[in-house]
C-alpha cells in the first residue's frame, strides 16, 4: 500500500462521513468566506509591488520582501506551534495488515502538506512574483522566489509538528516563543541586531542563484527526518504510556469556590474543563492574542472618527473570553450532558453557574484591557460602556442562544481549523451580539453624539444587571424547552 492510497482513503472517509453532510451548510458558508479572502489576497498581491516601491528608494520590492521572509517564517512557525492541530492516525487497523511502518509514518507526515490552507498566501505571492520580481529580474528568478516560499511553508508545517510533539504546547513553551519573538523585535528596533538584513541576504542568495533552492530543500528534508526519528522512537502506544505515566499533570482543587455550594462546584468543573482540554485551552490562548486588538485600531487615524467600529473593538476586547467560550456554552458539556441531567442539579443552578462564570470572564478581560486607558478618556468611556453592555445584555443572549446549538464537541481537539460544533446558528448569533450594538452606536453618534450612544448602551447594560432574576428565569425556561433536543443532539457523533 502506497502513501497515495492512504491519502485517497482519507479523502473518501471525509466525504462519506455523516458529519460532512450534517455540516454542509457551514462548509458552504466557509467556502464563501474563503473566496472572499482569496479575492483580497489577489488584490494585495497585485498591489504589493507598488506599495513596496514607495516604501524604500534604495531596495527593490523583492529585496524588501526577502528581508521580511525570516520574520514571516518565525511568526508562521509560532502560530502553527500554538494553533496547528496535530494529525492523528488510527494505527491498529493497519498494524495487522501487510503495510510497512515507514509507509504509515510517511503518510502521517505528508498528509498536512496536501492541505489547500497551507498555500493560501500564494494567491498574493504569485501575483507579486509576476509583477515585482519578474519585472526587475527574470521569469526564472520569479519561479525560484515562489518555490522558496513553498519550501518555507513545508518546513514550517513539519518543524511545528515536530516541536509540538517533542515539547508539547504547554504555557511555558508558548511564553518561551513570545520571549524569543519579542527579543528579536527589540533587537531590530534598537538596531543591535538586524534580522531583516540577515533575511535579505539569505533569501537573495536562494532566489538569485540557480542552486540556491537546495539549501531550503535541505532544511525541509532535515525537518522531515526529525519527525521520522520521533515516530520511530515512539511508534507503539506503550512508548507514550511510559512518558505519560511519569509526567502526569493535574489541576488542583479550587478551594474557595466550595463555599458557594453546587454553583461553586459547577464553576470549578468548568474551569478544570478549560485547563485540561485542548480546544477550550486554545480559546484561552487566542483570547490573549485578541487582547492586543486595540493596538491595531486605537493607534490608527482611519478609525478615529468611526465610533461604531471603536465600540465594536471595545466590546470585543472587554468580553472576548465570554464571547468565544459562550458560543458553545452548553456544548462544552456535551460529553457528560446526560450525566448532568440525571444528577440532583436544578436547571436554575446550572444556568446561574454559567452566568457567574461568564460574568467573571468579563471582569478579567476588562481588568486586563485597562492599559488602553492611556490612549485617552474616550477609550475609558468606550470600555466602560462596552463592559456594562456585555454583562447586562450579551451575557443573557449567549446563554439563551447557546441552547440552539445541539452539536457535540470533542474537547481533546484544538480550535485550529476545527469547526466541530459550529453550525449556521453560530454565525447568526454574531448579529444581535456584535453587529447590532455597533449599529446603534454609529446611528446615535451620527445623529446625536457619542455620549448619547454610550449612555444608551450603558443604561441597557445596567438595566440588564438589575433585572437579572427575570432574565435568568427566561434562560431557564428556554433551557427546559430545549434540553431534550440538546441531549439527543449531543448523543450523536459528528
Amino acid at each position: 500500500m502506497l502513501v497515495s492510497d492512504l491519502i485517497k482513503q482519507e479523502w473518501k472517509k471525509s466525504l462519506r462521513s455523516q458529519g460532512f453532510y450534517k455540516n454542509l451548510a457551514v462548509t458552504i458558508m466557509l467556502i464563501f468566506f474563503a473566496l472572499y479572502f482569496a479575492v483580497i489576497m489577489l488584490v494585495i498581491g497585485f498591489s504589493l509591488n507598488k506599495i513596496l516601491e514607495k516604501a524604500d528608494n534604495v531596495l527593490n520590492p523583492m529585496e524588501l520582501f526577502n528581508g521580511a521572509m525570516l520574520y514571516i517564517m518565525l511568526f508562521a512557525l509560532a502560530f502553527r506551534f500554538i494553533m496547528q492541530q496535530l494529525n492523528t492516525f488510527d494505527l491498529p487497523p493497519f498494524q495487522v495488515l501487510p503495510v510497512k511502518r515507514t509507509t504509515l509514518i510517511n503518510f502521517l507526515l505528508l498528509k498536512p502538506l496536501f492541505s489547500p490552507a497551507n498555500y493560501f498566501l500564494l494567491l498574493a505571492v504569485i501575483p507579486f512574483a509576476i509583477k515585482g520580481v519578474a519585472g526587475y529580474y527574470s521569469g526564472s528568478v520569479a519561479l525560484r522566489f515562489v518555490l522558496s516560499f513553498v519550501l518555507m511553508v513545508w518546513f514550517n508545517s513539519l518543524m511545528a509538528a515536530y516541536l509540538k510533539r517533542k515539547f508539547g504546547s504547554s504555557l511555558l513553551s508558548i511564553l518561551t516563543i513570545f520571549l524569543i519573538l519579542g527579543s528579536l523585535i527589540a533587537l531590530e528596533y534598537f538596531k543591535i541586531f538586524s534580522l531583516f538584513n540577515l533575511s535579505r541576504t539569505i533569501y537573495n542568495f536562494y532566489v538569485l542563484r540557480a542552486f540556491g533552492l537546495w539549501f531550503p530543500l535541505g532544511m525541509v528534508i532535515v525537518a522531515f527526518f526529525l519527525n521520522k526519528l520521533f515516530f520511530h522512537q515512539n511508534y507503539y502506544p506503550e512508548s507514550f504510556n511510559r512518558k505519560i505515566k511519569g509526567n502526569k499533570t493535574s489541576t488542583s482543587e479550587i478551594s474557595f469556590l466550595k463555599r458557594f455550594g453546587i454553583i461553586g462546584e459547577l464553576i470549578s468543573m468548568e474551569i478544570k474543563l478549560i485547563l485540561r482540554h485542548k480546544r477550550p485551552k486554545s480559546i484561552l490562548i487566542m483570547s490573549a492574542f485578541f487582547g492586543l486588538y486595540g493596538l491595531m485600531f486605537y493607534t490608527n487615524d482611519v478609525y478615529a472618527k468611526n465610533n461604531g467600529m471603536l465600540f465594536f473593538v471595545a466590546m470585543f476586547m472587554t468580553g472576548i473570553l465570554m464571547l468565544m467560550f459562550g458560543q458553545w456554552l452548553i456544548s462544552w458539556d456535551s460529553r457528560h450532558f446526560d450525566c448532568l441531567m440525571t444528577r440532583n442539579i436544578p436547571v436554575r443552578t446550572y444556568i446561574y453557574a454559567n452566568y457567574y462564570l461568564m460574568f467573571a470572564f468579563n471582569i478579567i478581560c476588562f481588568a486586563l484591557t485597562t492599559p488602553y486607558f492611556l490612549f485617552g478618556m474616550r477609550i475609558v468611556y468606550l470600555h466602560l460602556s462596552a463592559f456594562l453592555f456585555n454583562i447586562g445584555v450579551n451575557i443573557y443572549l449567549l446563554i439563551f442562544m447557546s441552547t440552539y446549538n445541539t452539536r457535540r464537541i470533542d474537547l481533546s481537539k484544538s480550535s485550529a481549523m476545527n469547526y466541530q460544533g459550529t453550525t449556521y446558528k453560530s454565525f447568526l448569533i454574531v448579529f444581535p451580539i456584535m453587529i447590532l450594538p455597533m449599529g446603534i452606536v454609529w446611528t446615535l453618534s451620527t445623529f446625536f453624539s457619542l455620549a448619547v450612544a454610550l449612555w444608551t448602551l450603558s443604561i441597557m447594560g445596567i438595566a440588564g444587571v438589575l433585572l437579572r432574576k427575570p432574565l435568568v428565569n427566561a434562560c431557564v425556561n428556554q433551557f427546559n424547552r430545549r434540553k431534550y433536543k440538546l441531549a439527543e443532539g449531543f448523543r450523536e457523533s459528528n
